[in-house]
């Protein structure tokens, strides 16, 4: 019984300082996070709508690092949603003459 116990207690400490560490750098992750969908939604709505490329092979653009960041064809809109899951997620709409642009945070 003994050893289950520090077991369960070794198994708290570790948890207790992983959400100290994600507390933490928080800020930063974060700021990466909507950057990443940001830099998504942009990079889509060109290849799908400036270059005419199919969703499918816009996909394969993305930067290592991104792999989490999903692309999501909004057609009747002409705009590309970015988004990591639970955590961010940005637009970016093709206007003519001016190319794709991010729609205001907020």
């Amino acid at each position: 019984m003994a050893v289950r116990r520090k077991w369960w207690i070794l198994v708290a400490l570790v948890a207790v300082a992983l959400l100290g560490v994600l507390a933490w750098r928080w800020a930063s992750l974060s700021a990466r996070v909507e950057l990443g969908a940001a830099y998504g939604a942009r990079m889509g709505c060109s290849c799908r709508y400036v270059e005419g490329r199919a969703m499918g092979s816009c996909a394969d653009d993305k930067e290592p690092g991104m792999a989490m960041v999903r692309l999501n064809d909004v057609p009747e809109e002409r705009a590309v949603r970015a988004s990591v899951p639970l955590l961010a997620s940005r637009t970016a709409r093709f206007k003519p003459g001016w190319g794709c642009l991010l729609d205001p945070v907020g």
